[in-house]
C-alpha cells in the first residue's frame, strides 16, 4: 500500500525557507510543498514574470490547505555576489531570521554538447557560475544568520551528472555538480558544530524546465524508450519527486544526517 507523504507529518511550522531558482519546476515545488506545511518561503529567481506564477500557485496552495504557510518573491541574480547578499539580507530583516535553504538555481544555460576543444571560455564560467559560484554565494550569505540562531538546515540540488556522467554531455554541468557536492561535504564538516546540516539532493531526468523538456524533446522515440528502460522505476521524474527528498532534508528528521547525498533517479543509478 502506499502511503502519502502527507501522512508522515512533516511540518515547517515557524520556520523560514530560502529557495532559489523558483521560477519554475524543482524549485516552484519545492516552494509549494514547504508552505502548505507551514513554511514562510522567501523564493528567488531571475525570471520576474515566472517568479510571480509561482507566487500565485503556491497561494492558491496555502489557501486550499489552510495552512499557516506564506511565500515572499524576491529577483535575484544568485551569480552575482552583491545581489545575493542584499536579497539574504532583506529577507532576513522581512522574516527576523534564515532556517532553511535550498539551492536549487542551474542548469546547462542552454548549452549543448560541443567537443571538448569547441567549449570556450565563457560557456564554461557561465554554468559554473549558475550551477557551483551561486551555491558557494547562497551559504556564504545565510551562514551567519544560521550561525546566530544555533540551527540551520541547507540542501542543495546537484544532479546524478555530479555522481557519474552527464547525458547530454557538457562537462562543464558534470564538473560543476560534483564540485557543488564537494562543497556540500566541507561544509558539513565546518557548520555542524553550529548545528546546521549540509546536504545534496541529486535528481535525475525530469521534465520540470524548459530546458529538460527540449533535451527530451531532442531524442528520437528509440533514445527516450532506452532512458526509460534504464531507470528502475521505468518512468521519468516529476518536480514532485525531487521536492519530497528535500523536506527530509530540510526537517528535523533528518537532524543526525549531514554530508549526504540522496538520488532521486527512479534507481537509474544504483550505487
Amino acid at each position: 500500500m502506499n502511503q502519502s507523504v502527507n501522512s508522515l507529518q512533516l511540518t515547517f511550522e515557524n520556520r523560514v525557507a530560502i529557495v532559489t531558482g523558483a521560477a519554475h519546476g524543482i524549485g516552484r515545488a519545492i516552494c509549494r510543498e514547504l508552505a502548505v506545511r507551514g513554511a514562510a518561503v522567501a523564493a528567488a529567481d531571475i525570471l520576474g514574470h515566472s517568479l510571480l506564477e509561482t507566487k500565485e500557485e503556491v497561494e492558491g496552495a496555502i489557501a486550499a490547505s489552510a495552512s499557516s504557510g506564506s511565500i515572499n518573491t524576491y529577483i535575484c541574480d544568485v551569480t552575482d555576489s552583491v545581489a545575493v547578499n542584499n536579497f539574504v539580507e532583506k529577507a532576513a530583516a522581512s522574516f527576523g531570521k534564515i532556517d532553511i535553504l535550498i539551492n536549487v538555481a542551474g542548469g546547462v544555460a542552454g548549452q549543448v554538447h560541443q567537443a571538448i576543444e569547441e567549449v570556450s571560455d565563457e560557456q564554461w564560467e557561465k554554468v559554473i557560475d549558475i550551477n557551483l559560484k551561486s551555491a558557494f554565494y547562497m551559504v556564504r550569505a545565510v551562514a551567519p544568520h544560521m550561525k546566530k540562531e544555533g540551527y540551520g538546515r541547507i540542501v542543495n540540488i546537484s544532479s546524478g551528472a555530479g555522481r557519474s556522467s552527464s547525458l547530454t554531455g557538457i562537462q562543464a554541468y558534470t564538473s560543476a555538480k560534483a564540485g557543488q557536492i564537494g562543497f556540500s561535504r566541507q561544509m558539513a564538516r565546518e557548520l555542524g558544530r553550529y548545528g546546521i546540516t549540509v546536504n545534496n539532493v541529486a535528481p535525475g531526468f525530469v521534465l520540470s524546465n524548459p530546458s529538460t523538456e527540449r533535451q527530451w524533446g531532442a531524442m528520437n522515440s528509440t533514445q527516450q524508450e532506452n532512458l526509460i528502460e534504464s531507470i528502475s522505476l521505468k518512468r521519468l521524474g516529476t518536480a514532485e519527486d525531487i521536492a519530497h527528498p528535500v523536506l527530509f532534508f530540510a526537517s528535523d528528521f533528518s537532524q543526525y544526517v549531514s554530508g549526504q547525498v540522496i538520488s532521486a533517479d527512479g534507481g537509474l543509478q544504483l550505487f
